[in-house]
């Protein structure tokens, strides 16, 4: 269980440093369900570092229905869909795109 908790800790570190006192009333995060089932993430990168930045589409279909995920960039929103098993997945892609850019920043 530990290992699953570890994405939405990072996540909940990400989202602490863009609230600035007004971005957080303007944007944030939403985590909801499917019906087929699954989960959908969106994280709005407004105002953020990541707003600008490019991400490459990523879709994955393992072997069964509740096996896949699909992570994309629409407009200035990071919007991910998955199986019911693959939440702490796509939190993950996320964090990835979102560390990478912070390195890239750095350097």
């Amino acid at each position: 269980m530990r290992d699953q908790c570890e994405p939405l800790k990072a996540l909940q570190e990400w989202y602490a440093s863009q609230c600035d006192g007004r971005w957080e009333h303007h944007h944030g995060i939403k985590i909801g369900t499917l019906d087929n089932p699954g989960w959908t993430l969106q994280v709005d990168l407004s105002a953020t570092g990541l707003a600008e930045r490019p991400f490459r589409e990523v879709k994955v279909q393992g072997d069964d229905d509740g096996d896949w995920c699909h992570c994309r960039v629409r407009g200035k929103i990071f919007e991910a869909f998955c199986g019911p098993g693959h939440l702490g997945d796509v939190i993950s892609i996320f964090l990835a795109w979102a560390i990478a850019a912070a390195r890239e920043v750095q350097h």
